[in-house]
């Protein structure tokens, strides 16, 4: 057997035909990341010309020494122990040599499947004995985190589309089926962008992601050059929406006119025609109010409003939904419940299997801070997925106590 850098070409190969895809483990993202200062390595364990597990390990320098990153864990079988053991041995004895302390690794070992309800619909009958072998051979694992502090989520919402988008549709809570018609009778439309749409996607998600605007254009143009990400925005048609709440308020004005009739024909039904017409008169209200933002909403912006963004990442058979974001003052146009919808259905009818919908916290616990992360992205009948969390391996154990001891000692000095 062999370990050893690996080509593009074969890094690629391996990563295609493989059983488990991961945006993060593929070249477009190391390329990324290389303009983000880290270095993109692509190792693998070759026998008889046959890869056996492949990975691509980022690897950050610290002066003369540096740390390595495995988003989303190794390209293998982890239920293989023999293989396993000697894949770590290869890669601690390869990055060894390169002054690597360490490397950690978030690998996509499921533990439970949950839906939103909290039922576990599947659980990973192997986990125990996986984490088992991956601390016999020497990865610390980091703990369960409940929130966003590990290399990537621990909980993702995946939903299955590999059914008819209409038996997807009936299957999203009654609650966000009435919110994506209301975006469309509003006037909201979907549209696919192009890389010039990344300002108004960063606009929307910079206060809440950690990484820069040259990172979502360069995963852009990287991911475009293997023709693997699209990128959707929701847009209001203001002329349109303009229209649609003209026609409303002249409804709503006749219903109003008809039962002023009504109230002052002062026959039996008088007071049921009273209450009616007192909130006929309120809906006429709230109808004006709506009238006046859609005449200034076409004044200031004739060509529309970009009210929600996403940007995803196409797999062999599934799809990443990388991040999404909206515009909050325009919240109640539910722009991109429709957005998101829209995705699925689309993606769907095109065959792909699953979408990733994006990180969620963990569902199960009490006075959760992102409760409202995860109501979203599981109410379109998605189901949580969690994996089991990050790893570090050291690598270069002299170079780990030197280190170690080496910040204690400033420590002391403090």
């Amino acid at each position: 057997m062999q370990f050893r850098e690996l080509t593009r070409d074969e890094f690629n190969y391996f990563k295609n035909n493989f059983n488990y895809n991961s945006m993060y483990q593929s070249v477009p993202y190391g390329e990324v990341m290389k303009t983000q200062g880290f270095e993109p390595l692509y190792l693998g364990l070759i026998d008889n010309n046959n890869i056996l597990g492949a990975t691509l390990v980022l690897i950050e320098k610290k002066g003369k020494v540096g740390y390595g990153y495995v988003p989303r864990g190794f390209l293998i079988d982890y239920n293989n122990f023999e293989l396993l053991s000697i894949f770590t041995a290869e890669i601690k004895k390869y990055l060894s040599k390169l002054n690597i302390i360490s490397i950690k690794l978030c690998p996509p070992i499921t533990r439970t499947i949950t839906d939103i309800k909290y039922n576990v619909t599947s659980h990973n009958n192997y986990y125990d004995n996986i984490i088992y072998n991956l601390k016999q051979l020497g990865y610390k694992h980091l703990g369960y985190n409940n929130y966003f502090e590990a290399l990537k989520p621990r909980f993702e919402a995946i939903l299955d589309i590999n059914i008819p988008y209409y038996i997807l549709f009936n299957n999203i809570s009654k609650e966000f089926r009435t919110k994506i018609r209301s975006a469309e009778d509003k006037g909201i439309k979907i549209y696919k962008g192009n890389i010039d749409n990344i300002d108004d996607l960063y606009k929307q998600i910079k206060a809440k992601y950690p990484r820069n605007y040259e990172f979502f254009k360069d995963t852009y143009i990287f991911f475009d050059k293997e023709n693997s990400v699209e990128l959707f925005y929701a847009k209001l048609d203001t002329r349109e929406h303009l229209n649609r709440m003209q026609a409303k308020y002249i409804e709503q004005e006749t219903k109003c006119k008809y039962l002023s009739t009504k109230v002052s024909s002062r026959n039996k039904y008088n007071e049921r025609n009273v209450r009616l017409k007192m909130e006929a008169d309120k809906e006429l209200n709230r109808l004006h109010r709506a009238l006046v933002k859609a005449t200034k909403y076409l004044q200031e912006s004739p060509n529309g409003i970009i009210m929600a963004t996403a940007i995803v990442i196409k797999g062999k058979d599934d799809i990443f939904v990388l991040t999404d974001g909206y515009d909050k003052k325009y919240k109640d146009f539910n722009p991109k419940h429709l957005l998101v919808w829209k995705m699925i259905e689309q993606y769907s009818k095109a065959g792909f299997k699953k979408i990733t919908l994006g990180a969620i916290s963990n569902p199960n616990l009490e006075n959760n801070e992102y409760e409202g992360l995860n109501y979203f992205r599981l109410n379109f009948n998605a189901l949580s997925y969690e994996y089991a969390g990050d790893f570090e391996l050291i690598c270069n154990d002299k170079l780990n106590f030197i280190y170690n001891n080496m910040n204690i000692k400033k420590i002391l000095k403090i």
